[in-house]
């Protein structure tokens, strides 16, 4: 996966949906793999993993939010494997609103994963990668954080900024041998795109029904004029395995040279603006 041998990988969001996908498709070339999420079902998702590989999968109960408990983790973790060499940061919330209509409870608690959480962990994380001159992070955003929305005002703007501060960063720490990147999915099935058509909003490591409904999936798809939003010109949702793909060659060696990108896997949607 990387230069430096079987890397030690840290995977934020990893309870559900993209965060299980990743952990699903790096786990194979990694020595330890830590799943971090703030449910419980993180733990669920490592024993699954860990009877499919020899790869040591640990896993832990970290709200990204809080910077204490985020650096504790990269510190327990170097203690038992070593400090971490990829890192991919895919926790995330998606509460729905529109800009006229958002409560400031809504606002601040999406700045608060979505672009706080991304300052913890990518932070903490190329800190560490700086002082060993070498490692790989993934941020997962969305094309949302470059498109805007009706009906997404406050998770646009959390995703605007944690992909502007994921790319201050990747500028910064570039000489020291460290690369950061992005991967912003558009419409994915899961929990928490789910969560649109039957809640007010989901976390996206809650777990969910399998499938959207086709009604969902239509709209999607087609896309919808009253509300400024344009289709999927490969006509599919992408799925989680979609976004891994994606992530897993951003960490390889096979993107040795490719930091501060932004790689939009939309199937079209934003056209590639």
């Amino acid at each position: 996966m990387t230069s430096v041998g079987k890397p030690v990988v840290v995977i934020t969001g990893a309870a559900a949906g993209i965060g299980a996908a990743i952990a699903s498709a790096l786990a194979p070339d990694a020595r330890a793999v830590a799943l971090w999420d703030r449910s419980a079902d993180v733990h669920r998702v490592a024993r699954e993993l860990g009877g499919t590989t020899t790869t040591s999968i640990v896993s832990g109960e970290v709200d990204v939010t809080d910077g204490a408990a985020v650096s504790e983790s990269f510190d327990r973790l170097s203690v038992e494997f070593g400090l971490a060499d990829v890192v991919v940061h895919a926790a995330g919330i998606m509460l729905p609103g529109a800009a006229l209509d958002t409560s400031a409870e809504d606002w601040t608690r999406s700045l608060a994963v979505n672009a706080t959480g991304t300052m913890n962990v990518a932070q903490r994380a190329a800190r560490d990668m700086v002082a060993a001159g070498h490692g790989s992070i993934v941020v997962v955003s969305s094309n949302a954080a470059t498109t805007p929305r009706v009906g997404m005002a406050a998770y646009s703007a959390s995703k605007a900024a944690a992909t502007a501060f994921t790319r201050a960063l990747a500028l910064q720490v570039a000489p020291y041998g460290v690369r950061v990147n992005l991967v912003s999915p558009g419409s994915t099935d899961t929990a928490m795109l789910r969560g649109l058509y039957t809640t007010r909003g989901t976390e996206s490591s809650h777990v969910g029904e399998p499938r959207l409904p086709d009604s969902a999936l239509a709209a999607l798809i087609d896309g919808d004029p009253d509300s400024y939003r344009l289709g999927i010109p490969l006509r599919r949702i992408a799925v989680p395995a979609d976004i891994a793909a994606a992530v897993r060659f951003l960490v390889s060696d096979d993107a040795r040279h490719i930091t501060m990108h932004d790689l939009r896997v939309d199937g079209g949607a934003t056209l590639d603006m």
